[in-house]
């Protein structure tokens, strides 16, 4: 009985890594809200081009990189649980799997190659090398992988092929992309600091914390449970927004605002010459927009003669919106 006491003490369940989770979660979600308002036509906030929702998203991104790599060190730090970590690995894959074949269903030019599941899987196993390491290595090299992104970049990693290493001048042709540079480096950053907390006076506090307030004990039972609302909360939330629209039918939303009118004020006539509504041309042609900026595209957009490879890109990027406009993914 005393030794099964020991192997079970080194390993409690952290509260506040759990609350953390749950706060990050709640964070996503409201994202992910603003994102279906959007795209449903009821707001007019494009969350995928505004500077603060960018940095949210991006913030939101960071932290739960940062759990994976402390969580992976409080789980397999003093020796890797292997029937535990394969268990994970295997279901995170499963639903990175899940997730590419769902957006390949919707929208087979642009689907989710390699997100955030993918990358939490990947990088768990990386993580695993690093964890006998000192801290300041792991560090180090943390810092080395997030810097080598912003210091090189070439437009070969653009492809799909490519796109999941990073060092791409512009996203490949997908929805969602949590590349290895420089998004691995978070991870390693998470491992160091786990690292550090656990040999130092920190170490107790941490696994001691313990809160009955509601709140708390709501948040950490968020977080308990983050994998499973993460693959859940979008299509519930699409689901929702569809019988809204039953009930409240969006409002007709204004033009978005950019340096292309031209492009946006020519895309909205052919679109509405098509018999489509305003309010559904309006947000298929800021989608169009975006896309269009986000390759680079500007070339083929005013080619008069565009080649059959640009006419396949633009054919690509009007499938995507369509589909986006009509039920839009998870970002």
């Amino acid at each position: 009985m005393g030794s099964e006491q020991v192997s079970v003490a080194p390993r409690p369940r952290y509260q506040l890594l759990d609350i953390l989770r749950g706060l990050a979660i709640l964070a996503m979600i409201a994202f992910h809200i603003a994102w279906d308002l959007f795209y449903f036509g009821y707001s007019n906030v494009d969350v995928t081009s505004e500077l603060g929702w960018v940095i949210f998203q991006k913030a939101i991104l960071t932290s739960f990189l940062l759990l994976v790599g402390a969580g992976l060190m409080l789980a397999h730090g003093s020796g890797i649980r292997w029937t535990r970590f394969w268990r994970r690995f295997a279901f995170l894959v499963l639903a990175a799997l899940l997730v590419t074949a769902g957006t390949y269903i919707q929208f087979p030019d642009f689907f989710v190659f390699f997100g955030v599941l993918h990358a939490i899987a990947l990088f768990s196993l990386i993580g695993l090398a690093f964890l006998r390491l000192p801290p300041w290595l792991t560090a180090a090299a943390g810092v080395v992988v997030i810097a080598a992104n912003f210091a090189y970049s070439n437009p070969l990693f653009s492809s799909r092929e490519l796109g999941w290493i990073g060092f791409w001048p512009s996203s490949p042709p997908t929805s969602d992309v949590v590349p290895i540079f420089p998004w691995l480096g978070v991870v390693l950053l998470g491992i160091a600091g786990m690292k550090l907390v656990l040999a130092s006076p920190l170490a107790g506090g941490l696994a001691a914390f313990s809160s009955n307030e509601p709140a708390a004990r709501g948040l950490a039972f968020v977080g308990r449970w983050s994998l499973l609302i993460y693959l859940l909360h979008q299509p519930l939330l699409i689901g929702g927004f569809d019988l809204l629209q039953m009930v409240q039918p969006p409002a007709v939303m204004p033009a978005v605002e950019s340096v292309s009118d031209g492009f946006v004020r020519t895309c909205r006539q052919s679109c509405e010459a098509t018999g489509a509504t305003a309010e559904y041309c309006t947000r298929y042609c800021a989608c169009a927009l975006e896309q269009v900026d986000k390759a680079d595209m500007w070339d083929t957009v005013s080619a008069s003669d565009p080649t059959a490879e640009q006419l396949a890109g633009l054919n690509s990027v009007a499938r995507l919106c369509t589909a986006m406009v009509q039920n839009p993914p998870a970002p």
